[in-house]
């Protein structure tokens, strides 16, 4: 299903799914899932069943709403791949954040939530998880693949809550430099839990994608849902 969520300067949709079966009265915590520059498409669609599935109410929110809502696509040709960058190049960061902060209470307010939630994020949404655990209060974070992050360490001193980072060795999107700098600043943090997937290219956690690796997205799969039942439990 969908629901509406209301910003200063407007309205955008967000993607929600809820666990089957629930008892009246019962209450669940929530996954706040972040996009990739492709919109909520079937994939992060499919994510948000995954985590209901595992007792959350997960919700995604159209962070490209700005420029054009409801965006829905594949990176399966050139034409789409065009279209998402032409959004990411226009998609205004911090008000992605103050959007992410806004879905993030209204998930927590939900009838059949218990006020507790963490996040989700992939590509673009891998950074957004990140700033939201410098400038939110998610109860944990959980960034695959972030991009640009290399960008906000700064902000890292603000990091209050679990941050769990998925990072790809031969990420096309973010050089060895940026990796190298990630690591030292963040490597010390005690917040943080960061892993480094040797020989994966970006996205290797997305199925059907060109770079999707099954032993390294297994790996951080079980690496996220153990993460989350232990800061998040359902």
């Amino acid at each position: 299903m969908t629901t509406t969520i209301s910003v200063p300067g407007g309205t955008f949709s967000a993607y929600v799914a809820e666990p089957k079966n629930l008892k009246p009265g019962q209450k669940r915590p929530g996954m706040l899932v972040i996009q990739e520059i492709f919109g909520v498409n079937a994939v992060m669609r499919a994510v948000c069943d995954e985590w209901a599935g595992r007792g959350y109410i997960a919700l995604c929110p159209d962070l490209f709403w700005r420029q054009e809502p409801n965006i829905d696509i594949t990176d399966q040709s050139q034409a789409e791949w065009q279209k998402a960058f032409a959004l990411y190049q226009g998609f205004d960061e911090a008000k992605g954040v103050e959007d992410l902060k806004a879905a993030l209470a209204h998930l927590r307010r939900l009838p059949s939530g218990n006020g507790r939630a963490g996040t989700l994020g992939f590509c673009l949404g891998g950074k957004l998880a990140y700033l939201v655990a410098t400038r939110a209060d998610a109860d944990c974070n959980v960034s695959y693949y972030g991009v640009g992050i290399d960008k906000a360490l700064d902000e890292s001193p603000r990091i209050a809550k679990p941050l769990l980072m998925h990072i790809a060795e031969k990420d096309r999107f973010v050089p060895p430099e940026a990796q190298a700098q990630i690591k030292s600043r963040l490597g010390g943090n005690a917040h943080i839990a960061l892993h480094v997937y040797p020989g994966v290219d970006h996205a290797f956690a997305r199925k059907g994608g060109e770079h999707w690796n099954a032993a390294a997205a297994d790996l951080a799969a079980r690496r996220t849902n153990d993460f989350i039942a232990l800061h998040l439990p359902s």
